[in-house]
């Protein structure tokens, strides 16, 4: 046992264990990242739990055939038990797994992966794809925390919801967000708390690019000139060793706009390999792991293998992530988005990189008028599908060998691996093709939250 491993059980058995308690052998991890073990004929999952470990539980919940149960004391720990990278993870609900290595991590989800696709989509894939992923400290170039003011603890608390509570976390720092901005946190507690309006700031929504650092306020009221100066004070002060800028968003996403300073550089993101920069407003979606998403854009690009003279289709494609290198590798990219407003970004972004003859973008609805949205998209041989988590099911119906007879090769990048398992059933078992690779992509190391990108081949 490692001496992580060793301090990891002392303090977990910080009191002496009820021998009357129930022990179980952790099988394995849950889509949660919680333990599986069976006990008894119940399936018991242990927050907290690592597969081989041997562990003293505590039920915290009862069905007729499971429970859920809290860990008092590690028995005989695992070697892939690690000590956590942050000292708030005990009680921050950020992040799941930081007490398992992260190759235990990214295994769990694969099993996670293959466990849906064969129970959900009564599918296996011929081949498994290397995983994907990248360094997994200050990886998180996109975040939405809380700031609520308590006047208990004597200000604002600044950070993520505690574990299983709506409560914030009471944290000073993160060790996930990117540049540096874990660090911010106490700063940010001081400022939010000394505003007038504390209590009417409920949110700060933070998004790193290249060149700065946008973080936004949800502003419910009106900022007051004595309170502006104190967030421009703050900028001042970080903006050579943070690039921060703020912005306000009084109302919905739509309304957020630069507050101070005016002059920084516009908000952007990398895709090196394309020789790509892509622009985005921070309220705009983009993949929260900059790292990951450059080799998951990759990976996916060398799967549809994009030809000059081809005519490729991107649906779900919303500011251009994927379909700006399929036109930087020579065929025509069609992205199709339910957002005007991104597929206007998107080809603005082509614009910029100097694509604009090569891509074409339209807004369709992919999700409750998915028949007329299809009608405009071309036959093609080649077609990506990126969705958000309900998954794409009714796209996937439609793409039978009667409606689209040219369709060879569609590549899928899921956020949902039940979705997906519930798609590929689609594509299989009724549109005759063929899963011929799927793997994960830890695009949120230290979570439970499992991406992966699969291909659909017939002939």
């Amino acid at each position: 046992m490692s001496d992580n491993a060793e301090s990891c059980v002392s303090r977990t058995a910080a009191a002496a264990v009820d021998p009357a308690r129930p022990i179980a052998h952790i099988e394995s991890l849950d889509h949660e990242g919680r333990g599986v073990a069976h006990v008894d004929g119940k399936v018991v999952f242990v927050d907290g739990a690592l597969p081989y470990e041997t562990v003293v539980y505590q039920p915290s919940r009862r069905k007729k055939s499971f429970e859920t149960a809290a860990l008092i004391e590690i028995k005989a720990a695992s070697a892939q038990r690690v000590e956590p990278g942050c000292r708030f993870f005990n009680i921050c609900g950020g992040c799941a797994l930081q007490h398992a290595d992260i190759r235990l991590q990214v295994a769990a989800k694969q099993r996670v992966l293959e466990d849906n696709l064969r129970r959900i989509g009564n599918v296996t894939p011929e081949r498994i794809l290397p995983p994907i992923y990248a360094a997994p400290w200050e990886y998180r170039h996109r975040a939405r925390i809380s700031a609520h003011y308590v006047a208990k603890k004597g200000g604002v608390l600044v950070g993520f919801r505690e574990k299983k509570s709506s409560f914030v976390a009471d944290m000073t720092s993160c060790e996930v967000l990117a540049g540096g901005i874990g660090r911010l946190i106490a700063p940010l507690r001081e400022l939010m708390s000394s505003l007038d309006a504390k209590d009417r700031m409920p949110q700060i929504e933070l998004a790193v690019g290249e060149r700065v650092t946008a973080l936004v306020i949800r502003n419910l009221d009106a900022v007051s000139d004595a309170d502006g100066a104190k967030l421009k004070a703050f900028a001042d002060q970080y903006r050579d060793s943070h690039r921060v800028q703020w912005w306000l968003q009084p109302k919905g996403p739509e309304t957020a706009y630069a507050f101070y300073p005016l002059d920084m550089p516009e908000l952007t993101y990398l895709l090196p390999e394309f020789d790509l920069e892509l622009l985005f407003r921070p309220t705009e979606f983009t993949q929260v792991n900059h790292r990951v998403n450059r080799l998951m854009v990759e990976r996916v690009i060398s799967l549809l293998d994009p030809k000059p003279g081809e005519t490729i289709t991107d649906l779900f494609c919303g500011l251009g992530n994927f379909t700006l290198p399929i036109a930087r590798r020579g065929a025509h990219a069609i992205g199709v988005e339910g957002s005007v407003s991104l597929t206007e970004r998107g080809q603005d972004n082509a614009r910029r990189n100097g694509l604009g003859a090569l891509t074409s973008f339209f807004a369709a609805d992919l999700y409750t008028d998915q028949e007329a949205a299809m009608l405009r998209v071309p036959p093609v041989s080649k077609m990506l599908i990126d969705p958000p988590r309900d998954g794409a099911v009714e796209v996937c119906k439609l793409l039978t060998r009667e409606a689209r007879p040219e369709l060879k090769r569609v590549v899928y990048v899921s956020c949902s691996p039940s979705t997906l398992a519930r798609d590929a059933d689609a594509m299989v078992n009724i549109n005759g093709f063929r899963l011929t690779a799927a793997g994960v992509v830890n695009m949120f190391p230290h979570t439970a939250h499992v991406e992966s990108i699969a291909v659909f081949e017939r002939d």
